[in-house]
């Protein structure tokens, strides 16, 4: 294989073309015009060509396509590869596509995306196509594209492998419909992953009108009307931990984002773009092409950059060579200066069309209304891309130029040898000397060579003909689709199918599936489907059977419990659970054990057992490359069992050790216990034991091992050798329906390099300690040598990789952020040397590897999160409502008004003034009138110096009314000119009399006002109810009445008795018990969110997420639950469901039941806010278009607009204020609007850069209105006027919905499926709870233990 791939090589650099060629083609180049990609000039593709079909459906994934020679995706080696429907090629194996199919980057696998979407392939709707190529057509190809991109760092790749990926004509999906036919919108796009031995490029190929629709609708809120745009990146899939992602490259974010993919390029043919993504040496990050200009070309350069699409030297871009742009502003986001090598990890690039964007001129006097006029960007040609299907090809043998000397070459179609200009002595021929005259650079530019030396010949550049037709000479490319010329024909290969004629069958209906038991699963673990059952896998980063999964690398814990009844000699001894802790280093495979309170003589008898810790080396063993060590078959599910034979004493020993997986902090819980008989040991002895190695066989469920070892007992000169043959059997569960993987070995072996026991009569403790390595059996006489960074043994320091080289080489490098030799590494103090990004007012904060930035007092950080702006604390209204505020750079001040005293920030009256409240404030404000002629409000105050009820502003005209202490009463303000409000005490309302008090009214009128004993007067209680027992005046004659007060019959009493009445009003029900799908909340304040079917509790510890204590409020099987809203006034919580097309409440008191109050005249009910001060509720309805109201028990429905909305979702209301906000997401003109809350004054507020506008909140407390945005990626705020407009935090994901409390924010997010904090002053981002059941999260509100004086 090596030889061939040699061979391959050497083929290819030896097809050069004649130099003199090369000014024939740069005709060609200077007149030719670029168009868009051409489905016919995507790489060849077709059964013809032995691709394999992958089978239809909506979330297939191909088998693993075992690659020849394996290729580099970042810093990794793989061997195979896995295609996916969903526009995906991975590494391993997919998850279920709902684990990753709506969500953004990064994902939990290896992922190369040039199309990731919810795609379905079923009914005929296209295929995907898929296979490892080595034909000397689809390399030279690519080789090609990926010269022209990267000139500088690629000039002479030539790739020996190629794996070809096209999804052609391929559909979204769609709910079935048997009204609705399919949509005719199809995609046709192809990936090509072109490597050598050292490097891997990637192409990704849309064709003009390959694109046909720009992203898909989540299945789960299919009914939502909202698409996810297409991803399209890389994502290498390494997590170190929770909070840490791994590197990933992502190209698209917005629907503009994915049409510009067959629009525009970063190679120079729209719709085809390249990217680095593997490499041998440290590759951290996807490098992509970069558009150069034809007219440049450096003098170091290799000459091909002359003629190729990018000709200027990679070092030489600048801004306005770039073709990147944001989406958001509409102005050119500049990339740094060397776009190769300053990526990050987690890059994320927009390619939408910049309108501003001057066209530049090309190369050659092409302007850009002859290439594209909807680009600026330079473009190769239309002779410099393949030239298929119009052209024909001549194949060149490479046999035939095998002795040929390199003075001349022989060129078909032209008379006599060319000269190479590789001669001495020879130049290339001026412009004149060639047809036309022409041919030259464009005015200005330097030469095309140095010095007017000779370049060497260019490699790829087609010959042309004197009929003016192209020859590929080094590759023969032949096209799937277009017919050849006369007399020429191609052999195709026919496909061979071969199949099993064995079926397997099984009962559908019982089968178990990942829709219903993904919960098994660990939260680290993706589920498959099987055809008879489902499996769990751990996620990349992970280890361990799928149900249980532990981070790699990373130290673990093990708690557990011993018990023992042994016989030590003769002395028999018992324990009951003993404390065991064990600690394993995973990255050196070392393993230590410690026992506590094993009394003696059975703890000094122990000692040899060293298999009791021995069994977590095994299961946490350093893995040599290929191998698995114990927790991969296990999990953390297991029984081991062991049956020790000691000699010469034949005394046996059972040792059982059970685990019962994992805690809530990922320790591994296990129970010992140990039975039998064990020879003695002397005190003092301490036991030796030399390292050995175990074989160990593996079968389906069962792990087994036999095996002899000595020991030997010390103490002083005295050295007694033992011995003792153990058998060991490990039994666990494992998931059958997966196909075993054939790289695992049946049998493995175990090498222990490092044995230690102790115990110490001080501490009571016994100790293990193993240091293991799994891998293939080796014999002793000719053991394998493994490299330094497998087994543990670098000497690099603990914050550096380990980078294997050949053999047993090795280099060490230190990470970022330290510095070093790799064997050792300090910090880089980047504050002390200079390399960060704090600004002006700003303090560095060195951190290991790192640093922070933090604004000085009295400042803040703007958008860029670096540099340092300046707050006026006083428009934050901090100091006290009686005190004059005072601001200073970086500070502020506060000082109490005349009449009150205290720190500024409280202010109390001063008693010794003897002045009421009232008469303070109103001597302060008219000073501050007369001396600063101050619009203040001066306060009106009675004889006794308590404010009037009745406030008015003497310069405004507005009227309010106040409370005793001056606070304005809400809803009370009145503007000019109307009538004021009616302020005091409201007038005590008297409810109607009811039909007992006016009888009993009408009787005492008839009997003069007093009645005499024997008078009969109606009892009424305080509710005006007949009292249900009735008595004649004062004498015992009585009788029962109902409701009414009519004689209950047969009830009347003779004096000395009282008859038994019934009440009249039925006493309160009994409750029921609380349903066991709803979980009353506690006290305090907490947020509720929306997911599907169901509605989460997520408590409130201050500002904090307390996630340990989330959980499920209420289920609602059969919904989708979008808008969320709470009365705090009688504890109901309301929500919209755009499934059943309802609106519904429940009582958050134990044992309440769903309501709908609303199930008529909705579509797609979604945004809802609740007023609790006027009793109603607003909702949007997305597919009405329209927002209406009504009374919270669904009464007095009214419609509010239903004109100008085309997707209305999120809306808020300020009850105080009587303001209604909401958000409208028209793509062609998305808004925020408001009006009154009857509907008058309805005015848009904001409609500048704006995209997505999907959550909306209204903070009762700071009086801003703020929204978060799908489009732009930002959390925004205002003043409920539309002024004053400031970013909050610029890299959001992808929110839904949003609410403030207290400083923060809190946002559910559809890329996350989760509830994300945002601090208000810094904008950084608090925290996130992300639920174990994965799916998309919609509205959410926050619940407060009280009414508010205004809310969201």
């Amino acid at each position: 294989m090596r030889g061939d791939r040699a061979a391959r090589r050497l083929a290819l650099q030896s097809l050069r073309p004649p130099p003199l060629l090369l000014l024939l083609l740069l005709l060609l180049l200077l007149l030719s015009r670029a168009g868009a990609l051409h489905p016919d000039e995507l790489f060849p593709y077709g059964q013809s060509r032995e691709d394999q079909l992958l089978q239809e459906g909506d979330d297939e994934s191909s088998a693993p396509v075992k690659l020849a020679s394996p290729l580099r995706f970042y810093e990794a080696q793989f061997s195979y590869l896995y295609v996916g429907t969903n526009g995906i090629i991975s590494t391993q194996d997919f998850p279920r596509e709902t684990q990753y199919v709506d969500d953004d980057f990064p994902t939990d696998f290896p992922a190369i995306a040039p199309f990731l979407a919810d795609i379905d392939t079923s009914r005929g709707r296209g295929q995907v196509l898929y296979r490892e190529d080595t034909s000397l057509a689809v390399l030279g190809l690519a080789a090609r594209y990926v010269r022209a991109g990267f000139p500088r760092t690629a000039a002479y790749f030539t790739p020996t492998h190629a794996f070809v990926a096209t999804w052609e004509q391929v559909g979204a999906y769609e709910e079935a419909s048997s009204r609705v036919p399919p949509s005719g919108e199809l995609n046709t796009f192809q990936a090509v992953l072109a490597s050598d031995e050292s490097d891997t490029y990637a192409l990704f190929l849309y064709p003009a009108n390959g694109l046909q629709f720009f992203g898909t609708r989540p299945k789960e809120s299919y009914n939502v009307q909202l698409e996810l745009p297409a991803r399209v990146g890389f994502c290498r899939g390494e997590i170190d931990d929770l909070k840490r992602e791994g590197p990933y490259f992502s190209l698209t974010s917005t629907e503009q984002s994915v049409k510009n993919l067959y629009q525009q390029s970063n190679l120079g043919v729209p719709g085809v773009w390249a990217f680095h993504i593997g490499s041998s040496s440290p590759l951290d990050s996807i490098r992509p092409a970069t558009v150069g200009d034809l007219t440049k070309a450096h003098p170091s350069s290799p000459p091909e950059q002359s003629f190729g699409p990018t000709a200027a030297p990679e070092s030489d871009y600048t801004e306005d060579n770039l073709d990147y742009y944001d989406e958001n502003e509409g102005e050119v986001e500049y990339l740094p200066s060397e776009p190769e090598d300053a990526w990050d990890d987690h890059s994320r690039i927009d390619v939408s069309f910049q309108p501003k964007a001057e066209p530049r001129p090309l190369g050659g006097g092409v302007s850009p209304s002859e290439s594209d006029p909807a680009s600026p960007l330079p473009q190769l040609t239309a002779s410099d891309r393949p030239l298929y299907p119009e052209t024909e090809f001549a194949t060149l043998d490479p046999q035939a130029k095998e002795g040929r000397a390199l003075g001349g070459v022989d060129a078909p179609g032209l008379k006599g040898p060319v000269k190479s200009w590789e001669q001495p002595g020879t130049r290339g021929p001026a412009a004149s000397e060639i047809e036309g005259g022409s041919l030259g650079p464009a005015r200005g530019a330097p030469p095309p060579y140095p010095e007017g030396g000779a370049p060497p010949s260019e490699e790829d550049v087609p010959l042309v003909h004197p009929e003016r037709k192209a020859v590929l000479l080094n590759y023969p490319v032949p096209a799937h689709t277009p017919p050849l010329g006369p007399g020429r024909q191609v052999l195709g290969v026919e496909d061979v199918i071969g199949s099993s004629t064995e079926v397997f069958t099984y009962d559908a209906a019982s089968k178990e599936t990942c829709e219903h038991h993904h919960g098994q699963c660990s939260r680290h673990a993706f589920c498959t489907d099987y055809a008879t059952g489902f499996c769990c896998h751990c996620q990349s980063r992970f280890y361990g059977n799928g149900k249980h999964c532990l981070p790699e690398g990373a130290p673990h814990r093990v708690n557990g419990k011993v018990s023992g009844h042994l016989r030590v000699g003769h002395t028999p001894v018992h324990f009951e659970d003993v404390d065991l802790h064990a600690y394993i280093v995973g990255n050196d495979g070392r393993a230590y054990t410690a026992i506590s309170h094993v009394p003696q003589p059975a703890a000094q008898a122990l000692l040899p057992l060293t298999p009791i810790g021995g069994l977590f080396g095994w299961l946490f063993a350093l893995q040599k490359p290929g191998w698995e060590n114990g927790f991969s078959f296990t999990g953390a599910t297991f029984t081991h069992d062991m049956e020790v034979t000691f000699y010469p004493g034949e005394e046996t020993v059972r040792i059982t050790q059970t685990a019962e997986g994992l805690d809530p902090e990922n320790y591994l819980s296990i129970k010992t216990n140990i039975q039998g008989q064990v020879p003695y040991i002397p005190a003092n002895f301490t036991v030796h034991i030399a390292p050995y190695k175990e074989i160990y066989h593996y079968s389906d469920l069962a792990v087994t091992s036999t095996s002899s070892r000595d020991y030997s007992l010390t103490l002083g000169a005295i050295n007694q050798t033992r011995s003792y043959h153990i058998y060991q059997n490990i039994t666990y569960e494992a998931c059958r329906h997966a196909p075993r993987h054939p790289a695992i070995p049946t049998t493995q072996q175990l090498n222990v390099d490092r044995v230690f026991a102790l115990y110490t009569d001080e501490e009571r403790v016994l100790r293990f300690a193993v240091t293991s390595q799994i891998g293939p059996v080796e014999g002793d006489s000719d053991p394998i040598r493994v490299n330094p960074c497998y087994d543990g043994r670098h000497t690099c320091d603990t914050r550096a990789r380990c980078h294997p080289g050949a053999g047993v080489d090795y280099t060490c490098e230190c990470a970022s952020g330290y510095q070093g030799d790799g064997r050792s590494c300090v910090d880089v103090n980047e504050c002390a040397t200079g390399f960060h990004r704090c600004g002006p007012n700003s303090v560095c904060i060195n951190l290991p590897g790192s640093y922070r930035c933090e604004c000085r007092s009295g400042y803040e950080f703007a958008d860029d999160r670096h540099t340092c702006i300046y707050v006026d604390e006083c428009s934050e209204n901090r100091c006290h409502p009686l005190a004059t505020c005072y601001n200073t750079p970086g500070s502020f001040s506060c000082r109490c008004h005349p009449g009150y005293h205290g720190d500024g920030l409280q202010c109390t009256p001063d008693p010794s003034s003897g002045l009421k409240p009232c008469e303070q404030q109103q001597r302060h404000a008219q000073a501050q009138h007369t001396s600063t002629g101050s619009r203040l409000h001066i306060p009106q105050c009675d004889e006794q110096g308590r404010f009037l009820p009745l406030q008015c502003h003497g310069m405004t005209g507005f009227c309010w009314c106040v409370d005793p202490d001056g606070r304005e009463v809400p809803s009370t303000r009145t503007p000019p000119g109307s009538m004021p409000p009616r302020c005091g005490p409201p007038e005590p309302t008297q409810r109607p009399r009811t039909v007992c008090e006016r009888w009993r009214e009408n009787l005492l009128e008839h009997y003069g006002g007093t009645p005499r004993d024997d008078q009969y007067v109606p009892q009424c209680d305080d509710l005006g109810h007949f009292i249900p027992l009735q008595c004649h005046g004062t004498s015992d004659f009585c009788w029962c009445v109902d409701k009414d007060g009519r004689e209950v019959q047969g009830t009347r009493s003779q004096p000395g008795t009282t008859p038994a009445c019934i009440p009249t009003v039925a006493p309160p029900t009994v409750r029921p018990v609380p349903r066991p799908d709803v979980t009353p909340p506690s006290v305090g304040t907490f947020l509720l969110y929306a997911q599907g079917q169901q509605i989460g509790h997520l408590p409130l510890n201050g500002t904090r997420l307390q996630k340990d204590m989330a959980k499920t409020l209420l289920s609602l099987h059969g919904s989708i639950v979008v808008g969320i809203d709470y009365d705090c006034r009688e504890r109901m919580v309301y929500w919209t469901d755009v499934a059943g097309r309802t609106i519904s409440r429940a009582s958050l008191e134990p044992g309440a039941e769903p309501e709908t109050i609303i199930n008529s005249g909705l579509i797609s009910p979604e945004g809802l806010a609740i007023d609790h001060f006027r009793r109603t509720m607003y909702w949007t309805d997305s597919g009405l278009d329209k927002i209406e109201r009504a009374r919270l028990d669904g009464s007095e429905r009214q419609a509010l607009f239903h004109t100008d909305l085309v997707n209305p979702r999120a809306i808020a209301v300020d009850p105080i204020q009587g303001n209604l906000y909401w958000t409208d997401w028209n793509r062609e003109a998305p808004k925020i609007e408001t009006s009154s809350l009857e509907g008058e004054n309805r005015r848009i507020l904001v409609n500048k850069d704006i995209g997505l506008p999907n959550g909306l909140t209204f903070d009762p407390f700071s009086k801003l209105l703020c929204w978060a945005d799908a489009g732009t990626k930002k959390l925004e705020c205002t003043l409920p006027d539309g002024t004053g407009r400031r970013v909050i935090q610029n890299n959001l994901n992808y929110p839904f919905s949003i609410v403030s409390y207290a400083d923060h924010f809190y946002h559910t997010d559809w890329r996350r499926d989760g509830v994300i904090s945002v601090n208000r002053n810094s904008g950084q981002f608090a925290d996130e709870y992300l639920p174990e059941q994965r799916s998309h999260l919609y509205g959410i509100t926050a619940v407060y233990p009280y009414c508010p004086t205004g809310r969201k």
